[in-house]
């Protein structure tokens, strides 16, 4: 069987892979794009039914095409956001094959490229970009044993109310997932408790613009690394019900009952760390210093934009914060159901080679791997603190086009006077 070649070869056929492909056309670099399931299938297949993004829709897109559907400041439902993907695949006229695994890349002794073992057969490609993205494996923590009397689902296997059994659930996490999902259930009448850990808050909108607008003008999109101690702390922002600021108080005001991180389990009782209050406090300085920071910028740029001084305003405690539950007896609670809103982590398992650290993740400049040729598109932090997000990905993934159009044009170079050796027939 005949081995195909390819110059450029993507795994991955979401945001990341769309937005490479766009890019190495623009530069005139053969490639091709493999994509194991549908395009953008994780939008489908792997987030709750009332999923909406979290960023209004003039903003969390691709510049070459708008959304068709949800007006520039709605949030797109995850169904339109993963049509709006394959109509993208379209617009760029994509080189895309879906429904191909791929099992296994190494290096081809000798020679560059590197062999890429598929379910449709072997292929030989000069560079490689893993665009797979961050959210490949979701992460539960093995604190309830699997065989307890209750079901556990990660936040990716959520779908709605109905799915879960009668009865009170914990939600394990406040960032966007966890406290979206924990405020679907509340609204169905559910008995809730949501386990809070360390968070961003910021404000959905103020002084009549949304947040993502304030983190572009303030420069925030830009910064280059997480602060010190803030690498895995979650962000609490929701798109739900047309955009509104999460607010752990309200959600306690209407019934929820809030509970520090969770920390470990022992005979059908989990264990709760006392850092609730502080979690939250932390969670309303971020949000604070981002209205003092528009204020200041609203100030000095003489802008015309409302006040508006309640949102300034912090509620006071409630009684779940002030006197913290520390223990919950799940049986006892009548606990049915724990989502885990914790995360995910990648799985590169497929990639036999040594472009990771110790700890499994990717090393890379920028996404450039040590490894010549490989390349990783789609990572947190990528360059800078919007990588991850749909416009961010777009950005990163034009750094790594001109990389590749560099290398290549270097490979193309032949000094005055070179001839070329004959090539076999």
């Amino acid at each position: 069987m005949a081995v195909e070649k390819v110059d450029t070869l993507i795994v991955g056929g979401g945001q990341a892979g769309l937005a490479m492909s766009e890019h190495l056309t623009n530069s005139a670099v053969p490639h091709l794009i493999l994509e194991r399931s549908r395009i953008a299938e994780r939008w489908r297949s792997a987030r709750w039914d009332s999923l909406v993004a979290n960023g209004p829709a003039w903003h969390d897109r691709f510049p070459g095409l708008e959304f068709n559907v949800s007006g520039p400041d709605d949030f797109a439902p995850k169904e339109e956001v993963a049509d709006y993907f394959v109509a993208y695949a379209k617009h760029i006229a994509a080189p895309i094959r879906c429904g191909v695994e791929v099992s296994e890349v190494t290096k081809i002794e000798g020679a560059a490229g590197f062999r890429v073992r598929t379910s449709d057969g072997i292929i030989e490609a000069t560079r490689m970009v893993a665009a797979t993205g961050p959210f490949q494996r979701p992460v539960i923590p093995s604190l309830v044993p699997g065989n307890a009397s209750l079901l556990q689902i990660h936040s990716n296997a959520y779908r709605n109310p109905g799915q879960l059994p009668d009865g009170a659930v914990l939600v394990v996490g406040a960032g966007s997932s966890g406290v979206q999902i924990a405020d679907e259930l509340l609204c169905a009448g559910r008995r809730v408790y949501l386990s809070v850990g360390p968070h961003d808050r910021p404000p959905r909108a103020y002084r009549g613009r949304d947040f993502v607008w304030w983190l572009g003008v303030l420069g925030k999109w830009d910064a280059a690394a997480p602060p010190a101690g803030a690498e895995h702390v979650t962000i609490s922002v929701s798109g739900a019900n047309g955009g509104q600021t999460i607010d752990f108080r309200d959600l306690a005001a209407r019934g929820m009952m809030l509970l520090g991180r969770t920390e470990s389990h022992d005979r059908g009782v989990l264990q709760f760390a006392p850092d609730l209050a502080e979690n939250i406090a932390a969670g309303d300085a971020n949000y604070l210093s981002v209205l003092r920071e528009a204020d200041a910028y609203i100030a000095r740029n003489g802008l015309d934009l409302p006040p508006e001084p309640r949102a300034h305003l912090i509620r006071a405690d409630p009684d779940c914060m002030t006197n913290p539950v520390r223990s919950l007896d799940l049986a006892g609670a009548g606990v049915a159901a724990i989502i885990w809103a914790t995360g995910y982590t990648t799985d590169y398992g497929w990639l036999k080679l040594d472009v990771f650290d110790a700890n499994g993740k990717p090393r890379h400049q920028r996404g450039v791997s040590p490894e010549p040729g490989i390349y990783f598109l789609g990572l947190p932090w990528q360059s800078r603190r919007g990588s991850s997000f749909i416009w961010g990905v777009w950005h990163d993934a034009k750094f790594l086009a001109d990389h590749i159009a560099i290398q290549r044009s270097y490979l193309a170079f032949r000094p005055t006077g070179t001839v070329d050796p004959p090539q076999e027939t």
